[in-house]
């Protein structure tokens, strides 16, 4: 064995063996994002009526943004309930029915003492059988108008924008009285960022894959405002950077009522991951 060769094997052994704590000495650079950032556009076309937010407010899920012009689509479903609660035609279609049922009764008791003509008992039944189709009828239209005013609700309800979770209002692009265009192409009314919990992305050289799995622990702190914050891997690229020799790997902090801000440079340290290469070093090579 050469000594060049008995050199680099100890620089090897040398470089893991001060991985661990040169990590903790020089933490990775990082940066801290919002965990998703919405665009709000309306799935029709219509003419904004209020703008509920500003720019910087704090919204929950569920919570009405916008609302467009929706006068028709009020009236339509106003028109659509009550039809669904009408019972004239059912109240005379019954009353048609037990007259009929009477009728075609009487009509058996004389035919079956030979007082009625054959045909005549026919007619009675027949009648009966109308006035049975006539009440099932009925009760089918006014079961179809309770279902058009759910459409109609549902429809009037897509004139209004409510926020798909708890987070904070980036920038505002239309105002009332603007055309809300349906369509991805068009301009969005509102721009909303979750900010509860907020997610870190952290590049990490390919030295480090296969140490960091899903669920380890680190330690979070943001530049400028200071501080340590707890966080948990929550995804570990299987994908490299051939360019770079690196890979990414995501974090999530929890941010109640939202008092870390998002998009700031930090840096994280793995607190219970050994092994890890310091930042920006490489193996030597044997």
């Amino acid at each position: 064995m050469t000594s060049q060769y008995k050199l680099k094997r100890a620089a090897a052994a040398l470089f893991v063996s001060l991985a661990p704590f040169a990590a903790q000495a020089d933490p990775y650079e990082c940066l801290i994002e919002p965990s998703q950032v919405v665009e709000i556009r309306s799935s029709v076309e219509g003419v904004i009526d209020k703008i509920q937010v500003r720019r910087g407010d704090r919204v929950k899920a569920g919570q009405a943004l916008v609302q467009l012009e929706s006068a028709p689509e009020a009236s339509a479903l106003d028109m659509a309930k009550y039809r669904s609660i009408m019972e004239g035609r059912i109240a005379s279609a019954r009353n048609r029915l037990e007259f009929a049922t009477k009728k075609s009764a009487r009509a058996q008791e004389l035919k079956d003492k030979n007082f009625l003509a054959v045909q005549a008992f026919d007619e009675a039944e027949a009648e009966r059988r109308v006035a049975e189709s006539e009440l099932r009828d009925a009760i089918e239209n006014r079961q179809l108008a309770r279902y058009d005013a759910i459409h109609t609700a549902d429809l009037l309800n897509r004139r209004t924008l409510r926020s798909p979770f708890n987070g904070v209002v980036v920038d505002r692009m239309l105002n009332p009285g603007d055309l809300a265009e349906s369509g991805t192409g068009r301009k969005p009314i509102l721009k909303l960022a979750q900010v509860e919990p907020l997610r870190v992305e952290v590049v990490l050289p390919i030295a480090a894959y296969g140490k960091i799995k899903p669920g380890a622990s680190a330690q979070v702190m943001p530049e400028s405002i200071g501080g340590r914050h707890p966080a948990k891997v929550t995804i570990v690229d299987s994908v490299f950077d051939s360019a770079s020799g690196t890979f990414g790997v995501r974090l999530e902090i929890a941010n109640p009522n939202g008092v870390l801000p998002a998009g700031i440079r930090c840096q994280v340290e793995f607190t219970d991951v050994k092994g890890l290469p310091p930042r920006g070093a490489k193996p030597p090579k044997l």
